[in-house]
């Protein structure tokens, strides 16, 4: 069975840790604890296969950055979260991305999927759609508005997340395979 390692990433309070216990477990948790780091494994399928996956909850507050240029290293792939309702935790998700691409030691192509967190609060919302949608085509990859509290776009998000990691693992497993092979 494959193995995928996945992370959440984003400020404090952006919802990644009620995001991720959603999609796992299928509850909202609406009390908020900050996060140092939790992991989660769960077998999931995904168009008729079965795969292992991980997700490692990330701290969003900056003390922790450190650890979070060690996720950034080893995870296949990163759901990178902000609120909708909090500009500088898009500001702040800018500069996770920024980091990422740096931290990108490999030069892999990054899997990611970009959240705009807590959509279910109209009234208060100070980031619109269209903004996040440019950052994600900025950065060719996913956008979702979601909300963990109403479990809107939450499995979505998190299925896309892992479908793009199975081709871009297929993909670089084929070029593995073809170098590997002589040409008779």
């Amino acid at each position: 069975m494959n193995q995928i390692r996945l992370a959440i990433l984003g400020g404090g309070g952006v919802g990644k840790s009620a995001m991720t216990i959603q999609f796992l477990q299928n509850h909202f948790v609406e009390i908020y604890d900050p996060t140092i780091e939790d992991a989660y494994r769960k077998q999931i399928a995904i168009d008729g296969h079965s795969y292992f996956i991980e997700i490692l909850d990330t701290a969003g507050q900056e003390e922790y950055s450190a650890m979070r240029d060690q996720y950034m290293r080893t995870a296949d792939g990163f759901l990178l979260v902000y609120d909708v309702t909090n500009y500088n935790s898009y500001l702040y998700l800018l500069e996770i991305i920024d980091r990422m691409k740096i931290t990108n030691e490999s030069k892999r192509k990054l899997c990611m999927t970009i959240c705009g967190n807590k959509c279910d609060l109209k009234l208060k919302r100070v980031i619109s759609y269209h903004e996040g949608k440019i950052l994600s085509l900025e950065n060719k990859c996913s956008f979702y508005e979601t909300s963990a509290k109403m479990c809107i776009h939450i499995d979505e998000s998190w299925n896309d997340l892992i479908r793009r990691v199975i081709q871009e693992n297929t993909k670089h497993n084929k070029k593995k395979y073809k170098k590997s092979c002589p040409i008779l």
